[in-house]
């Protein structure tokens, strides 16, 4: 019944590790990860970096009751960051689904994570301002979450420090996977991401670090380009979006992955501010 509906997927942030506004960031954008998925009347967004904020402002602009779903990958800040300046989250005419799959092996809560988050002194005003009706979901890495319209969302752990989440989001016969924040071990490719991404039509996935500069970061949670493209051969993907970047990397380093990228993997690129892929 879902052939045929739109699936699209809108990058709002693709930055990793700390927002980078500067002169020669532009062309890429320099705001932290936010990525949103519309599957026909679902709206699904991965992530509340900085980006969030302006596809609040989106989402607000025609003044009309407000729908969705949030799935957090984990709460490091870079990845919160954006959460108390998300317009939505202010009206009570609105509702909201919170998710989380990384916090309970933790003993931990994403409303308990959340609400430190906004709490003197970091943030001057609490979680409970916020007045839409707002749903908090924990679960584990594994899980598979039906959210109603035939949309299908499979989770897998990740290799990051504190424990990170993986999105596949099924839907009218194409996939879509969020794979961002993991450490990948050179030359053994991570069963769980082969495993989460087999046949995908699209893989956005960390690539902070090119190959060359991966020694130097061990330990620190991220992973390449080059493992990603590697990664979607393996697994018959077709078109991989290298996300998260690294801050020091500028618009110019960003064109020449983009170009070897193109090269190697012809339709896959690099992920910038506004881009809009149509599955």
């Amino acid at each position: 019944m879902s052939a045929g509906l739109p699936f699209t997927v809108h990058f709002w942030g693709v930055r990793g590790t700390i927002p980078c506004p500067a002169e020669n960031m532009l062309r890429y954008g320099g705001n932290t990860a936010c990525v949103e998925m519309r599957c026909g009347a679902q709206r699904l967004i991965f992530d509340a970096g900085t980006g969030l904020r302006q596809l609040g402002r989106e989402m607000v602009s025609n003044g009309k009751p407000i729908r969705s779903h949030l799935f957090f990958t984990h709460t490091h800040m870079d990845h919160v960051i954006g959460l108390p300046f998300f317009r939505p989250a202010y009206n009570k005419d609105n509702s909201l689904e919170f998710w989380s799959g990384h916090l309970m092996s933790q003993g931990r809560r994403l409303e308990e994570v959340l609400d430190q988050l906004m709490q003197p002194p970091f943030f001057p005003v609490p979680l409970d301002i916020m007045h839409a009706c707002i749903a908090f979901h924990d679960f584990s890495p594994g899980d598979v979450i039906e959210i109603g319209d035939g949309v299908v969302i499979r989770t897998a752990a990740l290799n990051h420090p504190g424990g990170a989440v993986a999105y596949r989001v099924e839907f009218a016969g194409r996939a879509a996977c969020y794979v961002t924040d993991t450490e990948h071990v050179p030359g053994r490719p991570d069963a769980a991401i082969l495993g989460l991404i087999q046949g995908a039509d699209v893989v956005i996935y960390d690539a902070t670090y090119t190959d060359e500069e991966f020694d130097r970061f061990e330990g620190w949670g991220h992973s390449t380009w080059q493992e990603g493209m590697r990664l979607c051969a393996a697994a018959g993907a077709k078109q991989l979006v290298a996300f998260h970047h690294d801050p020091g990397h500028d618009d110019d380093a960003l064109d020449t992955i983009a170009a070897e990228i193109a090269r190697r993997r012809p339709g896959s690129l690099v992920a910038r501010e506004g881009l809009v892929i149509t599955l």
